[in-house]
C-alpha cells in the first residue's frame, strides 16, 4: 500500500506559478513511477506528467515548456512546478504512484484544486 498526500494547490492569476507536492509513504518509493494527473469539470482525467525512478520524464503536449516534474527519492516526494499558468489549467490535480513491475498496483492521492482566474 502507498499513501499519497498532495499539497500546494490554490488560486492564481493567469501567468502565475504554483508548485504542487506529493508526499508518499508506505512502500519503497523507488519502485514506483510517479505521475500527476488532472481532471477539469466535465472532462476525463488526463495525464499531465510522469517521472521514473531514473528520471525518465513524459509531459502532455499542452504543458511542455511550462510545467516541470521532479522527484526527491530521499524525501519520497514528487513535485510539479507549474509556470505560465493558463485558465485552461484549472482542474483538480491528482498524484499517482504506479508500480513499475506490476502497473495494476496504482495508487491515488486525494487531489488538490488548482484554479487559474483573474
Amino acid at each position: 500500500q502507498v499513501q499519497l498526500v498532495e499539497s500546494g494547490g490554490g488560486l492564481v492569476q493567469p501567468g502565475g506559478s504554483l508548485r504542487l507536492s506529493c508526499a508518499a509513504s508506505g512502500s519503497i518509493f523507488s519502485l514506483y513511477r510517479m505521475g500527476w494527473y488532472r481532471q477539469a469539470p466535465g472532462k476525463q482525467r488526463e495525464l499531465v506528467a510522469s517521472i521514473s525512478n531514473f528520471g525518465n520524464i513524459n509531459y502532455t503536449n499542452s504543458v511542455k515548456g511550462r510545467f516541470t516534474i521532479s522527484r526527491d527519492n530521499a524525501k519520497t516526494t514528487v513535485y510539479l512546478q507549474m509556470n505560465s499558468l493558463k485558465v485552461e489549467d484549472t482542474a483538480v490535480y491528482y498524484c499517482n504512484a504506479r508500480k513499475v513491475t506490476n502497473p495494476t498496483n496504482s495508487y491515488w492521492g486525494q487531489g488538490t484544486q488548482v484554479t487559474v482566474s483573474s
